[in-house]
């Protein structure tokens, strides 16, 4: 009987872990096409939809300690706890970086446009949120090698960001009109780069849950666990 209680909250934990997920995914895509399209009101619902997700991580916390201290797991069943509990903080810090997004649209007070730039940071939420999307149902699998795989996407992020900077840079330089709203762009592209090493680190989890080893993907360190 308790173990079949114990197998229930575990999938409940994974069920709302994924739900989490999505709506951090939606707070990403709306946070960038608000700022993106200048939409004051499309930030305000980002940042009052943080609430929800802190909240779910809260539950996520609360119900995976009950379990530790009631169930007294062990390896497996606690690998699975400890990943869900880690890669929900996670998430809940991609859901803030989201909500740092949605604020610059607010503080945006119709700056000189650098269109090049906006299609870039387009181009760069669509390949961090296709990485979310796809982490989330590699957790879900339990794919350790879809894992490492996304983790490897990361260096597109850093790509974009780098390709970001260069051109606000320059812009800068030869427009000073375009001043404020290039810093806007850098710290836009900043929040969407640390979004995809949130990514990373969720990638990280799933390969521990695995393999019970926690592996820095990216590099060659490898520790025990």
């Amino acid at each position: 009987m308790l173990r079949s209680q114990f197998e229930e909250d575990l999938q409940n934990l994974h069920t709302q872990f994924y739900e989490m997920g999505m709506d951090v995914n939606d707070a990403i895509y709306k946070s960038v096409k608000a700022f993106v399209n200048h939409d004051k009101e499309l930030a305000y619902e980002v940042i009052e939809n943080d609430a929800k997700i802190n909240q779910l991580e809260q539950n996520l916390e609360k119900k995976s300690f009950e379990m530790i201290a009631l169930q007294q797991p062990v390896t497996t069943d606690l690998r699975m706890i400890v990943t869900v509990m880690k890669a929900s903080s996670d998430l809940e810090r991609m859901g803030d970086h989201a909500v740092s997004v949605a604020k610059s649209t607010i503080r945006v007070k119709g700056n000189k446009r650098i269109p090049k730039v906006e299609l870039q940071i387009s181009k760069m939420a669509e390949h961090v949120k296709e990485m979310v999307s796809e982490v989330l149902r590699a957790y879900i699998k339990g794919d350790e090698k879809k894992a490492r795989a996304i983790a490897k996407k990361d260096d597109r992020v850093n790509d974009y960001f780098q390709l970001i900077y260069g051109e606000s840079i320059k812009e800068m330089e030869e427009n000073p009109e375009t001043i404020a709203g290039g810093t806007d762009y850098l710290q836009v592209a900043g929040y969407l780069e640390r979004i995809g090493d949130y990514v990373t680190n969720i990638c990280e989890w799933i390969v521990y849950l695995k393999t019970g080893k926690i592996s820095e993907l990216n590099t060659n360190h490898t520790e025990e666990f």
